[in-house]
């Protein structure tokens, strides 16, 4: 017979927060074919009961992360916690910036409490090797490129509520490294930057899916702004590749880790290649950002990040083209459309 893969534990436990929304899922597959037992929290606020894959393996709870940790879980332990559950999306955060402060630091301070204690063996007295997912919008609108992990943020004022999703995950980012520092938690930060592909949805802001589905339907594609704003996209599936990776490297733990690519392009660019990609017969409409958003909006011109921390790390690089990414995003659409 075969050696077995070094990969695969069949006695590993592994906590997916947000895992029926769109990175997590990716994830959760990712964990379940290299051999883990997934646990997933979700309350399909902005995730989808059919991204839950059924499997002997994995087991779904719709519920709070606060609420399953205090109940279902208690007591529990893992080997692993990837915490994605959050408000996610640009339009979300300004639509209901009281939710999104509430969501991402409460529910964020409920599961770092119960992860300290949830570690099994050579981590019981540390806690759990636990992944805080965070976002690339922490560094506020500062004008450096590329952005490095150690890099000073700059915010708007408080009055505009742009900012309120950018500040909650700093402070889930505080929380862990202070966790780290006073009492060695083994917390890991990884900043997404631009995530894209299957499943993401379009609903709460996200531009590519927004893209694919005028240009599948050719209708005209919504640019923001001038178009000139750039933007670093990463396929999901390189992406959630790396998680695993930077969680079960010792050295990782204390540290913020930018994951994406630093490949930069224009909006207007964007909605040219996702045009051109699918042979659609869409146009580009130039939508002022006062009609897109409440007053006062503030965009970022670029957002562009370092990612020689995490090639020196784990040896990342994304492998999967942008042109395939918006194929497959547009075959998954059209599967849907005709279910």
């Amino acid at each position: 017979m075969p050696a077995p893969s070094p990969h695969v534990d069949p006695s590993r436990r592994v906590l997916v927060t947000g895992g029926a929304g769109f990175i997590g899922s990716h994830l959760v597959e990712l964990l379940l074919a290299r051999g883990d037992h997934v646990v997933i929290v979700d309350n399909l606020s902005t995730g989808r009961r059919e991204n839950v894959p059924a499997h002997p393996r994995c087991t779904f709870l719709h519920q709070r992360v606060a609420q399953a940790v205090a109940g279902d879980l208690k007591d529990q332990t893992f080997d692993q916690i990837y915490h994605l559950a959050a408000s996610v999306g640009v339009k979300l955060v300004v639509d209901d910036p009281v939710g999104c402060i509430e969501n991402n630091v409460h529910e964020t301070s409920s599961l770092v409490r119960f992860a300290r204690t949830a570690g099994s063996g050579t981590y019981a007295s540390r806690g759990c090797p636990t992944l805080l997912a965070s976002t690339s919008e922490v560094y506020g609108k500062s004008d450096k490129s590329p952005f490095c992990e150690d890099d000073d943020v700059v915010y708007g004022p408080t009055t505009v509520f742009r900012w309120a999703y950018a500040q909650s995950k700093a402070i889930d980012e505080y929380l862990g490294l202070a966790l780290h520092r006073q009492h060695a938690f083994p917390a890991v930060i990884a900043r997404f930057f631009n995530t894209v592909g299957p499943r993401q949805l379009g609903d709460y802001g996200m531009v590519l899916p927004r893209f694919v589905r005028a240009a599948i339907a050719h209708q005209p594609l919504k640019v923001f702004g001038d178009g000139t704003q750039t933007r670093c996209f990463c396929d999901v599936r390189d992406v959630v590749g790396v998680l695993p990776r930077l969680l079960g490297f010792p050295a990782s733990e204390g540290r913020v880790f930018n994951i994406g690519s630093d490949r930069a392009i224009s909006m207007l660019d964007l909605g040219k290649l996702v045009i051109a990609t699918l042979d659609s017969r869409s146009t580009i409409d130039m939508v002022p950002y006062d009609r897109a958003f409440a007053s006062g909006f503030e965009d970022l011109r670029q957002r562009r990040p370092s990612v020689a921390r995490l090639r020196e790390a784990v040896g990342f690089f994304p492998t999967i083209p942008l042109e395939r990414t918006i194929e497959d995003i547009a075959s998954l659409e059209r599967q849907n459309a005709a279910t």
